[in-house]
């Protein structure tokens, strides 16, 4: 028996916004290591499908939809796992969208709405989880996707960036947290690099330049190249089951962009836009 089927085989796996992508993957191999699985998403079709494909497959899942932006909809998701299958080993807290766009540019209610999805998601569902998880006292995981972003900077995402170096944030407090009560729940924060997935094709854009739509393409493209979800998922659980507290599914890249942080931050001193991404967002030649 593997390391990663010890630590998980016969547990529960609540999975938002999983129906697709990271969450998608990581529901079908968290399935294959034998847990019961709760898929969540807003997207019920989508959710329904991979709940029909594991409990056809052999396995045990539900398809509960929710919005993690409703915090009284994260009370019903954790309810519904409850009343179907008992104590959850497993959460992440996986739900997240893209917003491209010069910040100044994004509307009211697109910036409403990353927040509420990307961070207050996050934080909604461990509050929704969390108290049941600690009370129940058994050995526990909880996992929040931030993004290798989560650690950089970049024009145009700053929206998107800013939500994932939150997440991460966060995810470090609580990792405190959880030590200081003393609690057996191990916490991790999930910081993957290019994956198959459909951030980016659901995107927003705030404005009409035409260099974010640039980026947009830029992006999927560079993700069509990625893991796919199945390939991320297992590197998630596998990282869980060795108590890591990071885990990335590109660690060269984050390796890379860690080592960029920590200078930019040992020097103090302010962002600089290189030339050659100053003349791309200008549409100059050369770039």
């Amino acid at each position: 028996m593997t390391k990663t089927r010890e630590a998980f085989e016969g547990g529960v796996a609540v999975i938002t916004g999983s129906g697709s992508g990271i969450g998608e993957g990581t529901a079908r191999h968290a399935a294959s290591l034998g847990m019961k699985v709760v898929v969540s998403d807003v997207a019920e079709d989508r959710i329904a499908r991979v709940a029909a494909d594991i409990n056809k497959d052999g396995g045990k899942a539900i398809a509960v939809p929710a919005d993690v932006r409703d915090a009284k909809a994260l009370d019903r998701l954790a309810d519904a796992a409850e009343k179907a299958f008992g104590d959850v080993r497993l959460l992440i807290n996986n739900a997240g969208i893209e917003t491209l766009g010069y910040s100044w540019e994004l509307s009211a209610e697109a910036w409403e709405k990353i927040i509420g999805i990307n961070i207050n998601g996050v934080v909604q569902g461990v509050r929704a989880f969390a108290p049941r998880m600690i009370a129940a006292n058994k050995p526990a995981y909880i996992a929040n996707v931030s993004s290798v972003g989560g650690v950089g900077q970049m024009p145009a995402q700053g929206a998107y960036v800013m939500s994932k170096h939150a997440v991460l944030s966060f995810s470090e407090c609580l990792s405190l947290e959880m030590q200081a009560v003393g609690a057996p729940i191990h916490v991790a924060a999930i910081l993957p690099g290019p994956v198959k997935m459909r951030v980016f094709i659901d995107s927003q854009v705030g404005g009409d330049r035409d260099f974010v739509e640039g980026q947009r393409a830029f992006m999927e493209n560079m993700i069509a190249d990625g893991l796919t979800g199945l390939q991320a998922g297992e590197v998630i659980l596998n990282g869980l089951a060795a108590n890591d507290f990071w885990i990335t599914t590109h660690p060269e890249m984050l390796g890379y962009l860690v080592k960029e942080r920590a200078a930019y931050l040992t020097a103090m001193k302010g962002p600089v836009l290189p030339d050659g991404t100053k003349k791309a967002l200008r549409g100059e030649k050369g770039a």
